[in-house]
């Protein structure tokens, strides 16, 4: 197997730079740049050496190295962490001499984990996570992240699948050695256990998508009609220039996104054109067919969105139809009635915030009741807040088709057939932690039953 080497920190001027090497020929490379013996290198404590080119003899950089003998290191494998001075040449130099050293080649993204999820360091839940710590943009994000990557979801998931594997090894016992001591009725005593594991995972399934929301960011869009503030609105949240402003109608023709931290959540806000429904048609004129575009945009948004803000122009005398109609069709809906500073007082049938975004009025009412709203969307579902979540979508698409072997089991009605069932779930749920084994099963088979006695 090949040793591997890459910049583990961010590239550029530094004080610090760590480059990281990992496989068999790791701490052989140590011992050529540092022209030290193998018994000189002291695992898991910090020693300094003064690095050379194999060759030339020429000094790299005085640099701090960690070393970590396999298999306790990261990767499982020989590990030597270089902690050397940040600037380019002494990292290129560096770089440049282990790529030198004979078994030695760059890694590829991501392969460090991927070799300690191979030597059985992590599960791929737990891998998974790694990849969202280092992309972690708020504080509940890095907490997500940091949960999973103890192995909260899939310590969950191991106890299903350790219960299901000695389910299926009962019921392939009763088809393989159907003339041995074993317990009567077994189909009988794994059905209740087969019900209780699919109500666990049903709660798991029902908690409201929280985990990807608060992963891939919560979709909130700023709908409305055309000149009712939704760009100045854009960008008072995002306490910059996002979107263009004008008083001229549909300035606004494509979807503009801004990432924010609201409240510690990762918030996706898209600024939207002024609905004009009856405006889509065909058109020779090039202004009405983009504008027409940007419309169709806007309501695909809408419809997307986990939360929308319907915003109304305060000035005008007649609530927009299409923007009380969105109002009324979705939830996790807020009403705000903008403009407020010009002495327009539109009349909304429902119980609208009233701000003006142009004299600050009521955007910190808003923001409060933003929040509660995205509060409201991310507790739902049947699990709690502290519990582990699916975070990912094929975590879900897993555990929805093991659900669904689950609930054939229950009707299956040759024994065969019940064993392929359970057979399939448990390779469901081995998919999402990355272990699928058949020794498994044996284990439990030779463990609990005295076959051949």
């Amino acid at each position: 197997m090949d040793t591997i080497f890459a910049q583990a920190s961010a590239r550029g001027f530094a004080g610090v730079a760590v480059i990281r090497v990992s496989g068999p020929k790791a701490l052989a490379g140590l011992c050529t740049l540092a022209e030290i013996q193998a018994d000189q290198i002291r695992f898991r404590n910090a020693q300094l050496f003064n690095l050379k080119r194999n060759v030339s003899r020429e000094t790299l950089d005085h640099a701090l190295v960690l070393a970590f003998n396999a298999p306790h290191s990261y990767t499982g494998e020989d590990v030597v962490e270089y902690h050397v001075h940040g600037g380019i040449a002494v990292i290129d130099g560096v770089l440049e001499e282990l790529n030198s050293l004979p078994g030695y080649r760059l890694a590829e993204p991501g392969e460090f984990t991927r070799r300690a999820f191979e030597n059985d360091k992590m599960d791929l839940t737990e891998a998974e996570a790694v990849a969202d710590l280092i992309h972690a943009e708020t504080a509940l994000q890095k907490q997500q992240a940091l949960l999973q990557m103890d192995g909260a979801l899939g310590q969950v998931i191991g106890e299903w699948r350790d219960k299901l594997a000695k389910t299926l090894a009962y019921v392939e016992a009763e088809l393989e050695f159907p003339d041995e001591d074993l317990p009567v009725d077994i189909q009988d005593e794994i059905r209740p256990q087969i019900t209780d594991l699919c109500e666990h995972i049903d709660a798991h399934l029902n908690d409201n998508h929280r985990g990807e929301r608060l992963r891939d960011g919560i979709r909130i869009a700023v709908i409305g009609a055309p000149n009712a503030g939704k760009s100045s609105l854009v960008n008072a949240l995002a306490q910059r220039d996002v979107a263009i402003v004008s008083d001229i109608a549909g300035t606004t023709r494509d979807v503009i996104e801004a990432h924010l931290d609201i409240a510690g959540y990762p918030v996706i806000l898209s600024d939207t054109a002024g609905l004009r429904p009856d405006q889509i048609k065909e058109s020779e004129a090039a202004q009405d067919t983009i504008e027409s575009e940007g419309i169709r945009r806007a309501l695909k948004i809408a419809e997307d969105a986990d939360i929308r803000v319907i915003l109304y122009d305060g000035t005008v005398s007649e609530l927009d139809e299409h923007s009380y109609a969105l109002e009324q069709k979705y939830a996790h809906t807020l009403a705000v009635v903008n403009k407020t500073d010009k002495g327009g007082n539109l009349a909304h049938p429902g119980d609208a915030l009233r701000i003006s975004v142009k004299n600050n009025y009521g955007v910190d009412a808003f923001l409060e009741a933003l929040i509660d709203t995205i509060n409201v969307l991310m507790q739902g579902g049947e699990m709690e807040r502290e519990a582990p979540i699916i975070t990912r979508h094929r975590h879900r698409a897993a555990l929805s088709d093991c659900r669904s072997s689950l609930e054939r089991s229950k009707g299956a009605a040759l024994p065969e057939l019940l064993a392929e069932d359970l057979r399939l779930a448990l390779r469901d749920l081995g998919r999402i932690t990355g272990k699928v084994d058949v020794e498994d099963l044996l284990d439990i088979v030779f463990r609990d039953f005295c076959i051949g006695k």
